[in-house]
């Protein structure tokens, strides 16, 4: 089995499920949202990620390169992509991080000693480890791993997905999963298509099959400024949440930001972020209200 790359651990984390958390990100994404501020999370490969901003053009990184794919100009570091294979070695070596690669292959024994390192905050606070991405269920293997090594030490488990998979896969890591942190984006298809590049019928039927074998989830909903912010989409979500099988379940809304803009500009799509309207504090409350009338808890963050 290949081992799928790790292009973030967050540490202390309080807002990706219950108590102080480890989140752990994997690469790959099956759905490509307009509005991602994670774009260095869609591609399964390592990538490299330059901030020219934080470059003092030392030219460290030019004289480590082995393969002379580095050269500095007038306007930074530019990479010969056709000579660079993301070694990193430039990004070991760059003193103000200007440098990053984003992507490091793991193996389970190696994030299992990340992951004990924070015992104790989890034993205090009652938290765990959140598995996010991308989407963690691409690489279903190594996180039933992942979530049967934590079950053997009492850790709890939360698997933060979009649920575009097979619902065969999604039953086996449901198995060993406490939680399930379940992105509702829109709940009509065509729109669904039209933003996140996908239609969504097949994760509709995956939340309900969660529901129905007594999963526990949390709905998470990016709340996206002239997507899905309005009167008729949060309805038919609504009526949809409180229809699921088994207990109501808690929804957590996700205010769309604007801050993502730098990271496209360190992987050198400029052109591809895309902005929106930010939901302000009245917008919340508009919506919280609807999913408050169909007796639905609602929490803004999560």
């Amino acid at each position: 089995m290949n081992r799928p790359l790790i292009f973030d651990i967050k540490r202390y984390a309080i807002n990706d499920g219950p108590g102080i958390r480890m989140v752990i990100f994997l690469k790959g994404c099956n759905q490509n949202c307009v509005w991602c501020h994670n774009p260095e999370s869609i591609s399964r490969e390592a990538e490299r990620m330059y901030a020219v901003a934080k470059c003092i053009k030392c030219e460290t990184c030019v004289l480590e390169c082995p393969e002379h794919a580095l050269s500095l100009t007038t306007d930074g570091i530019i990479t010969d992509t056709n000579l660079c294979n993301l070694c990193g070695r430039c990004a070991n070596v760059c003193p103000t991080k200007a440098i990053e690669i984003s992507g490091k292959s793991f193996s389970v024994a190696e994030i299992m000693d990340e992951i004990e390192k924070e015992c104790i905050f989890f034993d205090q606070s009652g938290g765990g480890v959140t598995f996010s991405g991308g989407e963690p269920l691409l690489q279903h293997e190594f996180l039933i791993d992942l979530l049967e090594e934590c079950g053997k030490r009492g850790i709890h488990r939360a698997v933060d997905t979009a649920g575009l998979i097979s619902t065969d896969i999604l039953r086996d890591v449901a198995k060993q999963t406490d939680l399930f942190l379940f992105d509702l984006k829109l709940i009509n298809s065509e729109n669904h298509l039209k933003w996140v590049g996908v239609r969504n019928e097949k994760i509709i039927e995956n939340l309900k099959v969660l529901a129905e074998i007594g999963a526990k989830i949390i709905i998470r909903i990016p709340l996206v400024g002239g997507i899905n912010d309005d009167v008729e989409s949060i309805t038919e979500s609504a009526r949809l949440v409180s229809g699921l099988a088994g207990e109501k379940k808690e929804v957590n809304l996700l205010p769309y930001h604007k801050i993502a803009q730098n990271k496209y500009e360190k992987l050198g799509r400029p052109n591809d972020f895309r902005t929106f309207e930010e939901p302000n504090k009245e917008a919340q409350s508009r919506v919280s209200a609807i999913f408050e009338k169909f007796g639905i808890k609602v929490s803004i963050g999560g």
